[in-house]
């Protein structure tokens, strides 16, 4: 007979599988929000519900935001003709952080991954296509992470584009290979956008 699961361990096995946390990281939490005051685990549970339900996604770049067009994308003061794409929307907080870059993002949302069944379709490749069939883009810098799958997406994006009149280049990185850009220092970021190289 099945021992049924008790509220603390069915809250760890949920905290288990966000991205990031560990099995002792989400005991950790776990007893860390049963030893609030309720009114706090209230306001808690109510900031997750308010921020899925009022999240959008934005129907020009993809970022996740909560206007359509986001703030960026509706900013006459930036570069519409650079267009940087990235892997994920906390790639785009990194780079803002960094105050390196000051064009357009483009949030692909995942990376292609053959063994991982993540092909062009999973990922939004053809969202960003369109923008350069429709907009007056002159450059795109693939900030993908410096990983297999990360430059294999750089590689695919270059390829697509080739037919179009643009400038393909990829983020340099003094950056450890591997890694994920939400993690890096602005220094760093900001020293790999200088540094970015043309992908021929």
């Amino acid at each position: 007979m099945n021992k049924e699961i008790g509220p603390i361990e069915d809250l760890i096995k949920k905290l288990n599988r966000l991205p990031g946390i560990g099995s002792k990281t989400a005991q950790r939490l776990a007893y860390h929000i049963i030893g609030l005051d309720e009114s706090e685990v209230l306001n808690l549970t109510d900031s997750i519900i308010a921020a899925k339900r009022n999240t959008v996604q934005c129907s020009i770049c993809m970022n996740y935001a909560d206007s359509d067009p986001c703030d960026i994308c509706s900013n006459k003061s930036r570069d519409d003709s650079i267009v940087c794409v990235v892997e994920s929307p906390k790639d785009v907080e990194a780079m803002e952080r960094s105050h390196s870059f000051h064009g357009k993002y483009h949030v692909l949302h995942g990376v292609i991954s053959p063994l991982k069944g993540k092909s062009p379709d999973d990922v939004k490749v053809k969202e960003l296509i369109g923008r350069v069939k429709k907009e007056n883009i002159k450059e795109i810098i693939v900030a993908t992470n410096p990983t297999v799958d990360g430059d294999a997406t750089a590689t695919y994006i270059k390829n697509i584009l080739s037919d179009y009149n643009i400038t393909v280049s990829r983020i340099g990185y003094g950056l450890p290979v591997g890694g994920d850009l939400e993690y890096y220092d602005e220094i760093t970021i900001q020293t790999a956008m200088e540094n970015r190289r043309r992908l021929d």
